[in-house]
C-alpha cells in the first residue's frame, strides 16, 4: 500500500493571514492528538504566533496549505532549552540566542503520510543551516506520541533521554546536525 499523494500541497513561510490557521491546527494538537490541552506555561507562542515567530526577527513559523486551508505547522524559536523544566546541563550547553529551537512540527490527522512534516522540518533545517546567528538545532519531544521518535531520529540524534518509568511527559532531547556553516 503506498503513501497518498503529497500533491496540492504548499509549504511557506506564514503571514499575519496564516495565523487564526495556525493556531486552530497547534490548539487541535494539543486537545484532540496529545489529550494535553493548552498549558500556558509550555504553549504561550500559541495565543500569540504572530509576535512571537512573525515579528521576531530570527524566528520563524511555517505553514502547509491545501485548499485554502492550514493543515501543518513548524516554527523556529532563537532560544535554546529552558531550566527547569529541562536540566541545567542542557540548556547551558544549548544557550541562547546561539541556539534555534524547531517547535511545533504538527500535521492534521487527515493530513498524514503525505511528507508534510519531513518537507516543514527540512525547510527548518535550511533556515538554521543559513542562518549565520545560528551555531546549533535543538528539539525535544514527547516519546509517547506514535511513531515521533522514529521520525526524529531520522534528521538527527538524542542527547539526552529524560524518559521515567512513570505517568507524564516522555521527554527525549535531540539535536539535528546543521548542512552548513
Amino acid at each position: 500500500m503506498s503513501a497518498p499523494a503529497s500533491t496540492g500541497y504548499q509549504v511557506r513561510v506564514a503571514g499575519p493571514e496564516d495565523v487564526p490557521g495556525a493556531r486552530s491546527v497547534m490548539l487541535d494538537t494539543f486537545y484532540d492528538v496529545f489529550g494535553i490541552g493548552y498549558l500556558p506555561e509550555h504553549h504561550h507562542d500559541v495565543i500569540d504566533p504572530e509576535t512571537v515567530y512573525l515579528r521576531h526577527p530570527l524566528n520563524r513559523l511555517w505553514i502547509a496549505e491545501h485548499d485554502g486551508h492550514i493543515v501543518a505547522t513548524t516554527a523556529i524559536r532563537a532560544q535554546g532549552p529552558r531550566h527547569p523544566p529541562h536540566p541545567a546541563w542542557l540548556a547551558e550547553q544549548f544557550p541562547d540566542p546561539n541556539t534555534a529551537q524547531l517547535f511545533r512540527v504538527y500535521v492534521r490527522p487527515e493530513h498524514h503520510r503525505r511528507g508534510l512534516a519531513t518537507r516543514l522540518v527540512r525547510t527548518a533545517v535550511e533556515y538554521v543551516s543559513t542562518t549565520p546567528e545560528f551555531d546549533r538545532l535543538y528539539l525535544h519531544t514527547d516519546a509517547r506520541t506514535p511513531g515521533a521518535l522514529d521520525f526524529w531520529l531520522t534528521f538527527g540524534h538524542i542527547i539526552h533521554d529524560a524518559r521515567q518509568p512513570q505517568f507524564g511527559f516522555q521527554t527525549v532531547h535531540l539535536e539535528i546536525p546543521l548542512t552548513s556553516h
